[in-house]
């Protein structure tokens, strides 16, 4: 079995989510400062100058709950991204802000659309339809601990409430969940026994041996003949009376 662990610690795994929570922070402290409003470089969709809002708006928020809201989970699934999927972590982080936001410029209504929540919703899909593809006991774990968390985020893709940009959750959606099969490479693969490799011979197996090719049980297992067997000879030799 291979018992490499493709899952190591690393500074990165929390510096890197740290450091993007603070930004959005800072944005969002710089714009109560010195009275700044940001929404206009959201995504404005099917406009040309909307177009900007497509790398910039998740670094944007309306209001203090909304940026509250989306630093938690924002947060923790960054960190499990970067634990779990180190090397294409920030492939997903950034073609996840780009497409997404781009589906969200081609989809949604005509406002101002801001907020992490669409790349949220990357990480959500993405950590959740991965885990299930790559077959990774531990993949498996964290897709199951991301829909307990986070799987009643899902109504929120769906047009039911007012003033919450469904499209930007949508597209988020449908990001993670294409990138699931895009990406392939570095990923865990889950371990394999001996017996599951192409070149192993099960003839020597002491479990195995006792089953046919085609399944079977064998009741009585004839003895093969051991080769490189020594033979051990014991000569008896009479004393002679002579020698008493």
């Amino acid at each position: 079995m291979n018992n490499q662990d493709p899952f190591k610690f690393s500074t990165g795994v929390i510096a890197y989510p740290i450091f993007f929570v603070l930004t959005i922070w800072l944005v969002y402290w710089f714009e109560v400062r010195f009275g700044y409003h940001f929404n206009k470089f959201g995504i404005y969709p099917q406009t040309l100058h909307g177009l900007s809002g497509v790398v910039l708006s998740p670094f944007i928020h309306g209001s203090i709950s909304h940026l509250y809201h989306n630093t938690i989970p924002l947060f923790v699934l960054s960190t499990a991204l970067f634990y779990f999927y180190r090397q294409i972590a920030w492939k997903v982080l950034l073609y996840g802000i780009i497409v997404s936001g781009f589906l969200t410029w081609s989809i949604g209504r005509p406002s101002y659309h801001i907020g992490a929540s669409g790349l949220i919703y990357v990480l959500v899909s993405f950590i959740f339809f991965k885990g299930v593809i790559a077959k990774h006991y531990r993949l498996i774990a964290l897709s199951l601990l991301v829909v307990f968390l986070y799987g009643s985020m899902i109504w929120y893709a769906l047009p039911l409430e007012d003033g919450v940009s469904w499209e930007g959750h949508l597209s988020g959606l449908i990001t993670g969940l294409l990138f699931a099969f895009l990406f392939k490479k570095s990923i865990a693969k889950p371990n394999k026994f001996e017996w599951e490799t192409p070149n192993y011979n099960d003839s020597n197996d002491p479990f195995l041996k006792h089953f046919d090719e085609n399944g079977n049980f064998i009741e009585k297992i004839e003895p093969k003949e051991e080769q490189n067997q020594s033979d051990i000879n014991y000569i008896f030799k009479e004393k002679s009376s002579d020698n008493l």
